[in-house]
């Protein structure tokens, strides 16, 4: 569904993390020496080497958030030197203010009374969220939800997955968006969410065991990416249910698309309060 681009930079930065000793999928050039092939379809196609193990759609537990902690910090710090222009930018992907804008937008239209009510909840839970600032952009891999981590047997993690997200944002976005999937054990799709604050300190600890040099700013803006990633879901969720738009609506658990993006809503307006809540002992 993406670019040939996104093959140049897939290509560039698993070369950097394979000549750092991380173990990466690799792209496998066609017999002609493309990184990719138009099929009969239409679609590009590609290749990538195959590593073993296994990978979960949920956190089990602590060891399991330390060691996934601990593989993320090895990626920051290989990555950490590369000279690399992205060619593939996903523009506005975490532009928090962006995505509110347009919840307010299709909040001040026609839509269901129901995702007009959680609309106005999530629009003024934002109102209490501080800005991140001005934070260094750093080479992340941009989707660290669980089921993109590689596990071996005995639970070490040993690589990332699903290389089509790469580029650069501040740590506290890429580091927020893991955590705020790792740390609710429930999943997307319930209304009653909840944030584990054990699961947080091991990830916290995993990470830091290898992570690269953080400034002071970075650190102490960590548990507000949490809360701002969080809120900027259920905003993004929120419109989609005004649009009636979401590709995995699950029809076996839900109504209608709407209904599902209403409960993925509500559920991660729900954990941007359980971390705010915890935000102290998360900070500490």
């Amino acid at each position: 569904i993406f670019g040939a681009a996104v093959l140049e930079d897939l290509e560039a930065v698993t070369e950097h993390l394979a000549a750092a000793g991380l173990p990466t999928p690799r792209l496998v050039r066609t017999v002609t020496g493309e990184r990719g092939t138009v099929a009969a379809d239409g679609r590009l196609w590609r290749a990538l080497t195959f590593l073993p193990g296994w990978t979960v759609d949920r956190m089990v537990g602590p060891e399991m958030a330390r060691e996934a902690g601990a593989l993320v910090a090895r990626f920051h710090r290989a990555v950490a030197d590369l000279d690399h222009e992205f060619r593939f930018v996903r523009s506005g992907v975490h532009d928090t203010a962006a995505h509110l804008g347009r919840l307010e937008v299709a909040a001040a239209g026609d839509g269901p009374d129901a995702a007009k009510a959680l609309a106005a909840r999530i629009l003024d839970a934002a109102r209490g969220l501080e800005p991140l600032g001005d934070l260094p952009r750093r080479v992340t891999h941009g989707d660290l939800k669980i089921s993109n981590v590689l596990f071996h047997d005995g639970g070490t993690a040993v690589a990332l997955l699903d290389l089509d997200t790469l580029g650069r944002q501040p740590l506290p976005v890429e580091l927020g968006d893991a955590w705020r999937s790792w740390c609710n054990p429930l999943g997307e799709d319930v209304v009653d969410t909840r944030f584990d604050l054990a699961i947080f300190t091991a990830a916290v600890d995993g990470y830091a065991s290898g992570a690269p040099a953080l400034g002071r700013d970075e650190e102490d803006a960590l548990v507000l990416g949490v809360m701002t990633i969080t809120t900027e879901l259920a905003a993004r969720f929120c419109v989609d249910a005004f649009e009636d738009r979401y590709f995995g609506w699950d029809p076996a658990r839900f109504a209608s698309r709407r209904a599902h993006n209403l409960v993925r809503a509500e559920g991660q307006l729900t954990l941007a309060g359980a971390v705010a809540a915890a935000r102290a002992a998360a900070e500490a």
